[in-house]
């Protein structure tokens, strides 16, 4: 099973809300938040991933997973 399937099968769509992304990469919404608005290596990979649909902000399973990945086996948290 490859990342994208484990990630649809694990959240049940193929959009992430904010939180949904931060329970994956083990971090607080409001501090992933803040790292996405940043110009670091995590925000760089994950803005191609972002939708907007009105006011509301997903991100593309499919591009997560790639990032996720691109980032190695250790995540893009650094934690093994």
């Amino acid at each position: 099973m490859n990342t994208e399937e484990r990630l649809f099968k694990q959240f049940g769509t193929a959009l992430l809300t904010l939180p949904q992304l931060a329970q994956l990469l083990n971090r607080s919404p409001a501090g992933l938040r803040i790292t996405l608005a940043g110009t670091n290596e995590l925000a760089l990979k994950l803005r191609p991933a972002r939708r907007k649909l009105g006011r509301r902000v997903y991100y593309d399973t499919a591009d997560v997973s790639r990032a996720l990945d691109a980032a190695g086996s250790g995540g893009m948290n650094g934690q093994t």
